[in-house]
């Protein structure tokens, strides 16, 4: 695309021989390019880091534990959706137009709403599993079993699958949005609409875990500031008063850090996407399709901070992300080394 096109203002349809195509909104060449690069880029980091959490989870045995199995399944979540999700919309935000037929629309659609809830899930029950092992950890083997994981799991990938199916496939989602739908003009956009009821269920999906996961993260973090006194007091007798509380604060400060990043990416990332999902329906609104979509993308990248959130903060993924990516485990077992030997 010239600047001379973009100057006179001429308009491209997606489909050029189909009445009622959506409008291509066009795009200089070096904008374009950048973009794909862009968005390449987070969507091979998305793949590639999640990727290397199950290579890692599945290879090393000392890493087939409950938590550590809860962590496999939420970076399964987050590979798929980089793998069958974000090529395609890439393109669609890109180029402004859906090349990929109806059915698979709705298809991806539903792929797209299973992936983000599971991990949006997943993201909770690992706070919860977390809280546990810190609060509570003589008793924590007994009460998180290989069966609990299993059925949080379970959950965690079940409603997620029910949600997306009923409202893609049901056409729930259509009921009573007969007028807004026929304003829709176009072909190509692959634009679902949602009823007031499924966005505040919607809200509900994402408020109820967010707050779950502030919960359990705080509680961690008043537990953890309380260990760390006494084993501070306990071990370190001989320091001075100055010293203590210095190495105290910086534990501290560490275990801030680390929650709040966890926390505080969740809520950044997805917050916008569901606020405009819901200013959208409950006041009959169309956000620009650029606000929107940048929204969505921001949602999107917490799925590739995943993996730098609960893997890379850990020395044990450092050892075997070494390991897998100089093919070492290709060339002898290290299926049985100690990644806790710190």
């Amino acid at each position: 695309m010239s600047s001379s096109d973009l100057n006179t203002g001429n308009l491209q349809q997606c489909y050029e021989n189909i009445n009622g195509s959506c409008t291509r909104t066009p795009r200089l060449f070096t904008e374009q390019t950048l973009l794909y690069i862009i968005f390449t880029f987070v969507d091979v980091l998305c793949v590639t880091g999640n990727l290397m959490v199950i290579i890692s989870v599945s290879y090393f045995k000392q890493l087939h534990s409950s938590s550590h199995l809860l962590v496999l399944s939420l970076a399964f979540a987050d590979f798929l959706l980089g793998l069958l999700v974000l090529p395609f919309n890439i393109i669609r935000f890109i180029e402004s137009c859906w090349y990929f037929g109806e059915e698979f629309c709705r298809l991806h659609t539903c792929i797209d709403g299973m992936c983000c809830l599971a991990s949006i899930f997943h993201l909770c029950f690992i706070s919860i599993d977390r809280y546990y092992a810190v609060s509570d950890p003589l008793t924590y083997p007994i009460k998180f079993t290989a069966s609990v994981t299993g059925f949080f799991i379970g959950i965690g990938w079940l409603l997620p699958v029910s949600h997306s199916l009923t409202l893609v496939y049901s056409n729930a989602n259509n009921h009573g949005n007969d007028d807004f739908i026929a304003a829709l003009p176009c072909k190509g956009s692959c634009q679902l609409m949602f009823t007031k009821l499924w966005v505040l269920l919607n809200m509900l999906i994402f408020l109820i875990p967010f707050i779950v996961m502030l919960g359990m993260y705080s509680k961690v973090f008043i537990i953890a500031k309380k260990q760390a006194r006494m084993i501070e007091s306990a071990a370190c007798k001989t320091v001075s008063v100055e010293q203590y509380n210095n190495q105290v604060a910086k534990r501290e400060r560490k275990a801030a850090k680390t929650l709040g990043i966890a926390v505080g990416a969740f809520a950044i990332c997805w917050f916008p996407y569901f606020v405009d999902s819901m200013i959208n329906t409950l006041f009959s609104v169309i956000t620009p399709q650029a606000v929107s979509y940048t929204f969505l993308w921001i949602a999107y990248l917490n799925s590739a901070l995943n993996p730098l959130i609960y893997a890379f903060f850990y020395p044990w993924f450092r050892e075997t992300l070494k390991l897998i990516l100089t093919c070492k485990i290709l060339k002898s077992d290290y299926s049985d080394i100690d990644l806790f030997n710190d």
